[in-house]
């Protein structure tokens, strides 16, 4: 407020000295922001997260503004990677939670740029033995804090960068989202696709053991091997409800990280061809690595964190030079006009900020010794995803040279079959070795799949799914 106005908002309060606290109080009070509540009722949010749905209509047209050519909003379309993480980033809590760290850092931003308030003193004096001309001597002032040497520019540069490190915070709370939507999405895939192949052996093993069974009916199969086939087949049995378990483990994994209700799954038409159709990366590791030291969301969250010790530091040099008050100021004192004007500095006699300059100085070399840690760990993090993808590429390598040359093997017992040379146990024999081959590869396939899943949360950039997508038009 202008000194002019202060000046006549006291004169009103002389004017009314009888009435003046509550009236100045209305008065100062009368431009307030006004509270309003905002209970949180428990059982209220939790029926509204046990509603949620991946059939939500928000939901949908939030998924359909991404997906220019495909989208998973209407019944029965496929729910991918990508789409299951946008559905994620949509729900999640630890999204809102860094949308309302943004929020408060930038409400810090009109903190920091605020001009202190004037202070308004009153000094009504009533003297007894006085009765001409007037008993009364009424003072007033109105202090001014005057801030000097730009510190109200370095709080608000402060505040910007932090407002920047809460942006960025918001993108590195989605890549963890879509790490974990990866991560479950990858289990429950693996824990399927395995389930699929053991029941698959569950079936030709139960054929070798019929097979055996009637071989030792006819006094051609002794005891023990027809019991060595027979424990096999337990222990598949076993391994095939241990994979049903991981299963249904896995799922609910994946309602967690979607934020959803396991019972929202039901039904849904989950795709897995992020895991089952990849692309080889094809560029460098030297270039992956630098764009990810430079533009990781949390490498420019850090180096706005460090812009704001900079200004923080700033901000205590300047404090080494005082703030001016200034105090004009009227008194009315029996019968007599008085005006004055009250000059005010802190005298830097005995310290000249040294202490918090020397803190802040700390601080900042602090920000600078983390934002060094976390590129060098990034750099670790990227030469072991790296080194882990090499490695289980040519793994999966010789997993698909065994698996031809077993199907080759194979197709010449099959052959052999058809030209009754050989009975059906050899046959059934070529059949289980193929599958333990191809479950064997399934594990190489999984394990490469976990490494590419490293790598993007090394680099963060999608490797998986690179499905087209454009920005969403509301934020998360």
């Amino acid at each position: 407020m202008m000194l002019r106005q202060m000046v006549a908002l006291s004169n009103v309060a002389v004017r009314i000295l009888g009435y003046g606290p509550s009236c100045a109080a209305v008065l100062l009070l009368a431009g307030c922001a006004q509270y309003e509540p905002r209970p949180i009722i428990a059982a209220r949010t939790a029926a509204k997260l046990d509603s949620r749905t991946l059939h939500d209509a928000d939901l949908r047209s939030f998924v359909a503004s991404v997906f220019p050519l495909r989208s998973a909003s209407s019944r029965g379309r496929a729910w991918g990677l990508t789409e299951l993480t946008f559905a994620a980033l949509y729900y999640h809590p630890d999204i809102e939670i860094a949308q309302s760290k943004l929020a408060v850092a930038q409400a810090a931003i009109i903190t920091a740029g605020q001009i202190p308030n004037p202070s308004l003193r009153l000094t009504p004096t009533y003297h007894g033995v006085i009765t001409m001309p007037s008993p009364l001597t009424v003072g007033t002032a109105i202090d001014f804090l005057i801030e000097t040497f730009g510190r109200r520019g370095i709080r608000v540069a402060q505040a910007e960068s932090l407002a920047v490190a809460a942006r960025g915070d918001i993108d590195t709370a989605s890549w963890q989202v879509r790490s974990r939507v990866r991560s479950a999405l990858l289990k429950l895939w693996a824990a399927q696709s395995r389930l699929d192949l053991i029941e698959r052996r569950q079936t030709i093993q139960e054929q070798l053991v019929g097979i055996l069974e009637r071989g030792f009916s006819a006094g051609q199969i002794s005891a023990l091997d027809i019991a060595r086939e027979r424990t096999n087949l337990n222990q598949i049995r076993l391994t095939t409800a241990e994979t049903i378990r991981q299963a249904a483990e896995a799922r609910a994994e994946l309602a967690t990280a979607l934020a959803i209700p396991l019972h929202a799954l039901q039904g849904a038409n989950l795709s897995f061809a992020a895991f089952t159709h990849t692309a080889p990366i094809s560029s460098g590791v030297r270039t992956l690595r630098e764009n990810a030291l430079r533009n990781r969301s949390d490498i420019q969250s850090s180096l706005a964190s460090y812009d704001s010790s900079q200004s923080a530091l700033q901000l205590e040099f300047a404090k080494q030079f005082p703030n001016i008050s200034l105090g004009p100021g009227y008194t009315y004192d029996q019968g007599d006009n008085l005006y004055s004007l009250t000059v005010a500095a802190d005298l830097p006699i005995f310290n000249q900020n040294q202490g918090p300059i020397a803190e802040a100085a700390a601080r900042r070399d602090e920000v600078g010794a983390r934002f060094k840690g976390l590129q060098a760990q990034i750099i670790g993090d990227i030469d072991q995803a790296f080194a882990v993808y090499r490695a289980t590429t040519q793994a999966l390598a010789k997993a698909d040279a065994l698996v031809a040359e077993q199907r080759r093997r194979q197709q010449e017992v099959k052959r052999a079959f058809d030209a009754g040379e050989i009975d059906r146990t050899p046959m059934a024999l070529a059949d289980i070795e193929l599958s333990a081959i191809e479950l064997a590869r399934l594990d190489a396939v999984i394990q490469q799949r976990q490494a590419i899943g490293l790598l993007e949360d090394a680099l963060q950039q999608r490797l998986l799914d690179k499905s087209v997508i454009r920005p969403p038009r509301q934020s998360f």
